[in-house]
């Protein structure tokens, strides 16, 4: 009887065992990464002074994931900070044009000591082909679309076609369709339609119709500029959350009662972060080369500081 008879059944299998644990490993991890997002109920609370958070699981018109943050602009220890540039004066290598270095929600909300932050604008170089390759990762630089202005140092420049949200140093919020804040502007982010104007649906309908359902982010204001709200769509996410259109979202900021509201950038890069005693804790379901709560690397950030 020859050696390889003599081995125990279970012996004999443990190589084809260890091929499809080997195969079965990235489902799993994938499987795990949808039970960390929230759960599809609706939920009300407040952060901090002057910041409440509300959660609703819409199943209309398709399902969908909302999250609104309210922010009292005028509370005590309210503070905005955008991402600040970083230009490398000196710099000689191919990176050193691009405007600021890339980092995901949760890292600009660490490394500011910020309360809540939400991604903002648009931004250039970007690619996204597997969950290996993609660009840019956190520290690539890139160049962010439309006027950005952070602690009242412009880093990029207006753009046309790119409406901002423009604050001054008492906190007031305004939009301007132009792409141009006034000097006085301390914070700015730019994005790319202004979704609802002086409480008014501001899309037609035919570019209502063309549109197709993503995740979204969005800012809206009150006609003062002193409330502000961020509102987070989680999309690309079947059955759990699908997305909205860009009418859909001009609807949703119309139910707030806001004056304004402007369209930043959305699908991948949409993320809502909080931050406590607790810790860092992302508060949608962002999703980055289609693996569901990971977060992509972004150009700038909306962030606030807040008392507990």
């Amino acid at each position: 009887m020859s050696v390889n008879q003599q081995k125990p059944i279970w012996i004999k299998q443990l190589p084809l065992a260890a091929g499809i644990g080997l195969l079965l490993l990235p489902l799993l991890l994938y499987a795990r990464q949808h039970l960390l997002r929230p759960v599809r109920t609706n939920l009300e609370m407040t952060l901090f002074q002057g910041i409440t958070y509300k959660r609703q699981a819409r199943n209309t018109p398709r399902p969908y994931m909302l999250h609104i943050v309210s922010i009292d602009l005028t509370a005590s220890g309210i503070g905005v900070l955008v991402t600040p540039g970083n230009s490398q004066a000196g710099d000689n290598t191919l990176d050193a044009s691009k405007e600021i270095q890339a980092r995901t929600t949760s890292e600009f909300v660490s490394e500011f000591k910020l309360q809540l932050a939400i991604n903002a604008g648009y931004f250039f170089p970007f690619r996204e082909h597997t969950p290996w390759d993609f660009y840019p990762r956190s520290g690539e630089r890139v160049n962010v679309v439309g006027q950005a202005i952070a602690n009242g140092s412009t880093y990029s420049g207006v753009q046309s076609g790119r409406p901002v949200l423009c604050f001054n140093s008492g906190n007031r919020a305004q939009i301007f369709d132009s792409g141009q804040c006034p000097t006085e502007t301390v914070h700015a982010v730019a994005g790319s339609h202004i979704v609802l104007k002086r409480g008014v649906l501001s899309l037609s309908p035919e570019s209502s119709r063309q549109d197709k359902p993503y995740s979204r982010v969005a800012v809206a204001i009150d006609r003062q500029g002193q409330k502000l709200w961020l509102i987070v769509i989680d999309g690309k996410q079947p059955l759990y959350s699908e997305g909205v259109t860009l009418g859909e979202l001009s609807e949703i900021a119309q139910e707030l009662g806001a004056f304004e509201a402007l369209n930043l950038d959305g699908g991948g890069s949409a993320t809502l972060v909080v931050a406590n005693d607790s810790g860092v804790k992302v508060l949608n379901a962002p999703i980055h080369t289609k693996v569901p709560m990971r977060q992509r690397p972004v150009a700038n950030h909306l962030g606030f500081f807040a008392d507990f």
